[in-house]
């Protein structure tokens, strides 16, 4: 049946890329992925230290190819290197760094380490990182696990399930393993409880204006009287004249 071939190209998948992390243990390994073509398959490998991956002339990347051939039998094995992009929005390499950290110097400072890795992750733009340390190798009294989180994290959802991304790297000291975990919402992924409003003048819609009828508009101001306080004030002053009443007698003639 073809089903069952499924399960074991799957877990030959999977040791081939646990081969590659166990191989490629540097500071600028991610990733890797492998793909089916008709020429053979495909393995690219991220990394953002391309040099470091490939040696000097590329004897890195022969003796992958000759391992891969004899050890996983693979027929025709194209191994190629990619570089990531932002790597301190990547997940594996930051967890890897932490890892590398950790071998090099020990974990007396493991909380420096995890501070300074969160904060690197938001200035570089994410939305919000999470990083969680733990194991027997912590040099810590209080707990076997600490966390470190800045930003904004989903914790439950479509958006935590499916879009952050995560990364998971041990770091294998005298005092015991230490776990590294780290969870980073990237700036490129929507929030569906984002809400952006925008202006009239983004949106390039016409302001309404009001609309005067034409028979008001048409109808010319009347002016306005004004007097000064200097001229009323001169009217109140002034005398007023008397004015002589004219009466008319019985005969229809007026007398004053």
């Amino acid at each position: 049946m073809i089903e069952k071939s499924f399960p074991q190209k799957k877990i030959k998948e999977f040791k081939i890329k646990e081969y590659l992390g166990e191989r490629l243990n540097k500071p600028g390994y991610s990733h890797a992925e492998m793909q089916r073509t008709p020429l053979g398959e495909r393995i690219v490998i991220y990394t953002s230290k391309p040099g470091l991956i490939v040696g000097k002339k590329g004897e890195n990347i022969q003796e992958i190819t000759e391992t891969l051939k004899n050890r996983f039998g693979l027929e025709n094995p194209q191994v190629e290197v990619a570089e990531v992009e932002n790597p301190n929005l990547n997940p594996q390499a930051i967890a890897r760094s932490i890892v590398h950290t950790f071998e090099r110097y020990g974990p007396k400072r493991f909380k420096y380490t995890g501070h300074n890795s969160i904060q690197t992750i938001i200035n570089a733009g994410a939305i919000g990182a999470e990083i969680v340390i733990s194991g027997r190798g912590i040099p810590s009294s209080r707990a076997k696990m600490w966390r470190f989180k800045q930003g904004y994290l989903k914790k439950s959802g479509d958006i935590a399930e499916n879009y952050i991304k995560r990364g998971f790297a041990v770091a294998h000291l005298k005092s015991g393993a230490i776990g590294i975990k780290v969870f980073i919402l990237t700036p490129d992924i929507k929030l569906p409880d984002k809400i952006e409003t925008r202006t009239a003048i983004e949106t390039n819609v016409p302001i309404e204006k009001e609309i005067i009828p034409e028979a008001v508009s048409k109808q010319e101001p009347t002016p306005e009287i004004t007097e000064s306080k200097e001229e009323v004030k001169a009217e109140k002053k002034a005398p007023r004249k008397r004015v002589k009443k004219k009466s008319e007698d019985k005969n229809g003639d007026i007398k004053e």
